[in-house]
């Protein structure tokens, strides 16, 4: 197995680049192949922009899509684009590593997903889904977020873990991937900033022996269910008879609470 790991995060000693490095040992030792993009040490241009395109389509204006597709069709996606797509074609499994920053994954992380999924060599409007280029892959995200499990249950003040995971997930899901159940360490800034160095230590290492036994078991690892493109109606809209895996795709818009 080969595994390519994505990390997003601005300090080489931050504990999300610790938690790649545990992925790359454990995978490592279990007898795959490890590769990683560190975004912020290879100064990724997380910012979709004309310049990237050398021979474009159309000099007056810029249309993402329509220069995404025009370089494709060409054979010229910009050098850092297809050497992350060459990294993924290669990769049976792809982790993201990155820290929830306000609810959302860092800029650098959205960013590469704007770029690297590029319109026509990764997706296009029959290539998605379990038509998708990565479809037989598969793909999981590894987050760490500032406060506790409670917080992040379904009816805690941070938000629920699921729903706030859901569009990475089903970006993922989009271009093929089989996506597995989320990675997430709770309690890591609380932990580091208000607690004792015994305390900060023994944390850590709970949420690093947590990974590495997720890692240990990840050939069994629970899937996340998606919609795929037969539960779609003509108009767009899920089938009347389709099954519905997430409140972000309901069968009609639930009314307000009185």
């Amino acid at each position: 197995m080969h595994v390519h790991v994505v990390l997003a995060h601005p300090e080489a000693n931050s504990f999300n680049a610790h938690l790649a490095n545990v992925a790359r040992d454990t995978l490592e030792g279990r007898g795959a192949s490890v590769t990683v993009s560190d975004l912020y040490s290879m100064n990724f241009d997380p910012c979709e922009r004309a310049a990237h395109y050398s021979s474009p389509q159309d000099q007056s204006r810029f249309d993402v899509q329509s220069e995404q597709r025009h370089a494709s069709a060409m054979g010229a996606v910009p050098a850092e684009v297809a050497e992350e797509i060459a990294r993924l074609e290669q990769a049976d499994l792809l982790i993201l590593q990155y820290p929830m920053w306000w609810h959302l994954p860092p800029a650098m992380l959205k960013g590469w997903l704007d770029r690297v999924f590029i319109y026509g060599d990764v997706y296009t409007s029959k290539k998605r889904f379990e038509n998708g280029r990565f479809s037989g892959k598969r793909a999981i995200l590894s987050v760490t977020v500032g406060t506790s499990e409670a917080t992040y249950a379904f009816n805690g003040r941070s938000g629920d873990i699921d729903l706030l995971l859901w569009p990475v997930n089903f970006s993922l899901a989009y271009v093929g991937y089989q996506v597995l159940k989320p990675f997430v360490a709770y309690g890591v800034e609380a932990g580091l900033r208000y607690s004792d160095a015994a305390e900060v230590e023994a944390r850590l290492k709970g949420i690093e022996t947590a990974w590495t036994e997720q890692l240990a078991g990840i050939d069994g690892a629970e899937r996340l269910d998606f919609n795929a493109m037969a539960d779609w109606g003509a108009d767009g809209r899920i089938k009347p008879d389709a099954p519905v895996f997430s409140p972000f795709i309901r069968r009609k818009p639930q009314l307000a609470l009185e």
